[in-house]
């Protein structure tokens, strides 16, 4: 192979044609409004019920509100650069699309492999904690459902290695896979409406239990509101600070994934990014707030624990133990909008390769009556539930963070590559600040991902192993740009 073939790159103005082509293309039906809600639905799950005590106990104390400050100005960094590509290049790609016109191919692949880590595994992970928390619910309304049929098959543990854990299959996990599966298949603006939907009751039982919490602060639970460090870096003190941030950054995963709605946004070069950076903006004040809220009813110290909320309802009184109901209603509709925002993401991410060539044709044909990759779609939620239904939360939660940092660095550093190969390009929407903003991505990403467990690193490998093998043997030889 030469290394032309290798870096073969798609031109902008291809790319701009595909973009353009409506008649044959996705349905462009997605305004700023509803973009910004996606993008909020992907944010905000449950990890704002749960990352927030661990990190405040384990490594910041009530100083895990800045953490969240840190974290999202990393995903900021990462959100300009989307911004910018998505407004040049308005196309279901995302950061795929961006590595082809930038980077060549092959980084295409990978990045577009990578992707897959983000968008389908989360989907998966998201869809088992979804089937936990609803067994809790029910389990509060004295009803049950069975352990072997909503738990996984198999478990993991790192000396004994795999198995068996009695259970036959996780039903919950896959039943919310394929309810979702199905609506995103028939229509995006049907999915992104029930989206729409999630959120608002979503943020109004956030804002009830904010606002319920703000009641039974006590301003002596925030001194020292950065605890000293106890002696060792990361717990505690400015480093505490920095650690949590890493902690809590993984519940900002998603924003990205509004950029694989380019071509189904009426005006994506100004709504896009105007989604991306709207959600994010949301996002952060209300885990802002919610740290605030959390570390001033209880002590940061009690707040180790899987169901840190539970323990803050639990000081407000008995007269409030109505408001864990609530919680668990809202963690389900967040899991549930999650879930719908990495399908959606993943199927326009399989669409896009299949129209280059690197995925066999039939991912990348259109709906004659609803406009959506229906095929590709069926498959992806096909192999979410599968995902979903056998493996445990663990082994699924732990490349997801991986390739989500992996796509944030490439597309970061792709931007600084197209503004000096491609200088005169017309940008509707720029990265103020450049260089700096995104060198400032690019290095923060690979910093976190070097901070990630070696088990992780062997996952990645692993994966793109096997995405390799899926190139070199099929994609090289039916690669449009290189034919």
């Amino acid at each position: 192979m030469t290394k032309k073939g290798l870096f073969a790159k798609k031109s902008i103005k291809d790319l701009l044609q595909e973009a353009s082509d409506k008649k044959h293309g996705l349905k462009a039906t997605l305004g700023p409004f509803q973009l910004t809600l996606m993008g909020i639905g992907a944010i905000i799950g449950a990890g704002i019920f749960v990352l927030t005590g661990q990190a405040a106990a384990q490594y910041a104390g009530p100083a895990v509100t800045i953490s969240f400050i840190f974290a999202a100005m990393i995903c900021v960094f990462a959100a300009l650069c989307y911004a910018e590509f998505a407004s040049l290049i308005p196309i279901s790609g995302s950061a795929y699309s961006y590595a082809y016109a930038t980077l060549g191919e092959f980084s295409a692949w990978v990045i577009g492999w990578g992707l897959t880590l983000e968008y389908l595994f989360s989907a998966a992970t998201v869809a088992v904690g979804w089937s936990s928390y609803l067994g809790s619910l029910l389990n509060d309304m004295g009803l049950n459902i069975p352990s072997y049929l909503s738990n996984a098959p198999f478990i993991y543990d790192a000396l004994t290695g795999w198995q068996d854990s009695g259970a036959l299959i996780n039903l919950p996990a896959m039943f919310i896979v394929a309810v979702i599966g199905a609506l995103v298949a028939i229509g995006i603006k049907a999915a992104a409406s029930f989206n729409s939907i999630l959120v608002v009751i979503k943020m109004l039982a956030i804002f009830l239990i904010i606002g319920c919490g703000i009641a039974f602060i006590r301003p002596e639970n925030w001194h020292p509101f950065i605890p000293e460090n106890a002696g060792t870096f990361g717990v505690f003190g400015w480093s505490g600070i920095l650690r949590g941030a890493g902690v809590v950054f993984f519940a900002f995963i998603g924003f990205d994934a509004l950029s694989t709605l380019a071509q189904e946004a009426k005006r994506p070069q100004r709504d896009l990014p105007i989604g991306m950076l709207g959600s994010l903006g949301v996002s952060t004040i209300v885990y802002f707030a919610m740290g605030l809220v959390l570390t001033g009813i209880v002590s940061y110290k009690l707040l180790g624990v899987p169901d840190s909320f539970a323990v803050a309802v639990n000081a407000m009184g008995p007269g409030f133990i109505w408001l864990r109901f609530v919680s668990k209603i809202a963690i389900l509709l967040a899991f549930t909008s999650v879930i719908l925002v990495m399908l959606i993401g993943q199927s326009r991410i399989f669409y896009t390769m299949a129209h280059d060539g690197l995925l066999p044709k039939r991912f990348g044909s259109i709906h004659p009556t609803y406009r959506t990759p229906f095929f590709t779609t069926i498959v992806v939620t096909l192999l979410g539930m599968f995902f979903a239904g056998l493996f445990p939360v663990g082994i699924l939660g732990q490349i997801v963070s991986m390739g989500t940092l992996l796509a944030f660095a490439i597309v970061c550093f792709g931007v600084l590559v197209l503004r000096y190969t491609q200088p005169l390009l017309h940008r509707p929407f720029k990265v103020p600040f450049t260089p700096w903003i995104p060198l400032a991505g690019t290095l923060a990403c690979v910093i976190q991902m070097a901070a990630l467990p070696g088990v992780t690193w062997v996952q990645l490998i692993v994966w793109m192993i096997i995405g390799c093998f899926i190139y070199f043997f099929y994609g090289k030889k039916h690669s449009k740009v290189r034919n």
